[in-house]
This record gives C-alpha cells, structure tokens and sequence, in this order.
C-alpha cells in the first residue's frame, strides 16, 4: 500500500517514489526514537589478523528484530566502522566538558594569531568543534563504507528498514598491545628487523 500510495503521490515517476518512500521511512523512524529499545545484541569485530577487536552494544525493542539479519548486519557493520574510525564516544552529550574546553581554548589561541574580529573567531570555533564532534563521536562520523551519510543517517535507514526503534549504547575497543610499553630490547630488535640488520 505504501508503494501504491507513493506512486500516486508522485504522479507515477518511479524514481520520486522512491525518495517519497525513503522520507516517510526516516519520518518515521524519528516518531520512534521515544519508544524503549531494551532488547537487542552485543556484537563483536575482528580485524587485522586479530590485531584489533571491537565490542558493541546495540539495542532494539524486541527480541525477534535483535535476531533479524539486517539488524545484525548493522551491529556488525558498525563493529567495523569503530574498528576503522576510532570513535571515543556515542553520541556528543557523553563528551566531557573540560575535553571540549580545552579544545576551545586552543582554537581560541590559533585563531587570535589570525588576527580575525571576535565575533568571527567564536564562529570559527563553533565550526571547529562540531568538526572535532564529528571526529571522536560515533554517530557523527561519516560512515566509512558510504561517506556521504553519518552513522547517525545509517541508523536512521535502518531504524526505518525494520519498523522499530534502535539505539547504539556503548562499544569498547581493543588494539593489541595498546598501552604497553614495549622493553628497549624487543624495540632494538623490532628496529633492526625493519631496516633489514
């Protein structure tokens, strides 16, 4: 009914059906983010030999959508991204505010060295920041296998493919080695196996 409906809409041009279609689908979906998502799956990603690992907790409202397999696409997906990108956080409110602080303050000091007028600065940082958002926040990120949307957009699709609420909670990831230092011996032995001694 759906299809019929956008066709009519459209005075039958197929492929303004198909936007019509996909922006009642995303309407849609934002008249569903009120709606609880407790149920879902923790997902997990594996790259690089085993060299990184991520884990991702992503919610749905019901059990049967958790075991759908666009759902578990997504959750894998965005595994991977996290795995690719290197996100800090979810969403911009888990940012700390001392973190966004200094940042400002350092885009501040840069850009009085410009010499721009204040009202021009403060406009520069905000563009700054939302550029950093988008840097270390997941769902600002561009999705790294279709650049041209954010996780958020992808979500959104997908929250409007399944026909209920979906949320990504929290994920950890893990590099190998990460945080260890390594003993000046295994470093000397690392460097002289590089350059070929």
């Amino acid at each position: 009914m759906d299809c019929k409906r956008a066709l009519t809409e459209t005075a039958g041009d197929h492929e303004k059906a198909i936007d019509y279609l996909r922006t009642k689908g995303l309407a849609a979906a934002s008249k569903k983010s009120g709606r609880a998502a407790t149920e879902g799956a923790v997902g997990s990603y594996i790259h690089a030999g085993g060299k990184i690992g991520v884990l991702v907790e992503v919610n749905c409202e019901t059990d049967f959508v958790a075991k759908n397999d666009t759902f578990q696409t997504f959750v894998r997906d965005i595994g991977m991204h996290i795995a690719a990108a290197g996100p800090l956080y979810v969403r911009r409110e888990e940012v700390p505010a001392e973190l966004i602080e200094r940042e400002k303050a350092i885009y501040r000091e840069k850009a009085k060295e410009s010499g721009k007028p204040a009202a021009i600065i403060e406009k520069i940082i905000d563009g700054q920041i939302n550029k950093f958002y988008s840097d270390i926040c997941l769902l600002e990120q561009a999705y790294v296998k279709d650049p041209d949307k954010t996780i958020q957009t992808y979500l959104n699709e997908t929250i409007a493919t399944i026909g209920e609420n979906m949320s990504i909670r929290r994920f950890a990831k893990y590099v190998l080695g990460e945080g260890l230092a390594k003993k000046e011996s295994d470093f000397a032995a690392e460097v002289a196996a590089a350059v070929g001694a």
